[in-house]
């Protein structure tokens, strides 16, 4: 069973953690550590228990406003708090209000519809997902939709709000994990959109061994294009080809490339026939 957001609370022996889930109680070993409190947002749907008293269990969605109504106290404001800090604060009124001597609160989140996420583009299983931890990056969303597809690109593009501004990053996905580049495996927020965009292609005909479109690896030269199109056939030459591009002002160009060129996208190649 998956479980959408847990949170621990120590033994003082420090051997176990206890887990609380919808499904009830659940032991883990010592070694699991608690993610980073969410704060609660509108739409968030709870579970509310406290410990021994049973009559004190509770459901309910977070409103627009923040404020959920509990038994016995009446109003409370946790919308905006952490897991941890709304625990606290229905605690203290338990406490204060004479209702229970100690009480040990703890709030599951059996949906989130607050903080959400959403993955778009080449990706396997496009959506909206709900961040389980603070502490989400660009890998675990793109982890959570599937990765990308073959059709994806090498980049992908976050865009949000940041202290109330628009918020637009370009990421390098393989520099991530072949640089080391951790700036670009940033921390997601909750209504961030990551999109995947489809890769480039060029396209090869004529005395090509397999004629198509084919996407454009990175550093690929001409020469590399015309491997991946299977080389030229028997009547083709590799010295006699043909490139169309289309220049700054969108005008279609053609020349004679050099096997060195690098290609772009959307590129037509197109291999002519031998002289002899």
């Amino acid at each position: 069973m998956s479980i959408p957001r847990v949170f621990a609370k120590w033994f003082s022996n420090g051997l176990l953690a206890v887990f609380i889930s919808a499904a009830g109680w659940t032991v883990l070993p010592a070694h699991a550590q608690s993610a980073p409190d969410l704060a609660l947002e509108a739409g968030d749907d709870i579970r509310i228990k406290v410990f021994q008293n049973p009559d004190l269990s509770f459901d309910s969605r977070v409103p627009e406003s923040g404020t959920i109504s509990y038994p016995l106290i009446g109003s409370v404001q946790i919308g905006g708090l952490s897991i941890s800090a709304a625990e606290k604060r229905i605690a203290d009124a338990l406490r204060t209000g004479g209702f229970v001597l100690q009480p040990q609160v703890n709030i599951v989140v059996l949906q989130a519809r607050g903080s959400q996420v959403s993955v778009l583009g080449q990706v396997t299983k496009p959506g909206r997902f709900p961040l389980e931890t603070s502490s989400a990056r660009v890998t675990d969303v793109l982890a959570m939709a599937g990765g990308a597809t073959l059709t994806g690109d090498d980049v992908a593009v976050l865009t949000g709000t940041r202290n109330s501004k628009p918020f637009r990053r370009v990421i390098d996905i393989p520099a991530i994990f072949l640089n080391g580049n951790s700036d670009d495996n940033m921390v997601v927020a909750a209504g961030d959109t990551l999109y995947v965009p489809r890769a480039p292609v060029f396209y090869i005909y004529g005395e090509a061994q397999k004629p198509g479109s084919y996407r454009i690896e990175r550093g690929m030269t001409v020469m590399k294009a015309l491997a991946t199109g299977g080389g030229p056939t028997v009547r083709g030459s590799e010295s006699r080809l043909r490139l169309t591009r289309k220049n700054a002002k969108g005008v279609e160009e053609q020349f004679t490339p050099e096997a060195n060129d690098l290609v772009r996208p959307d590129d037509v190649i197109y291999v002519r026939e031998s002289i002899f």
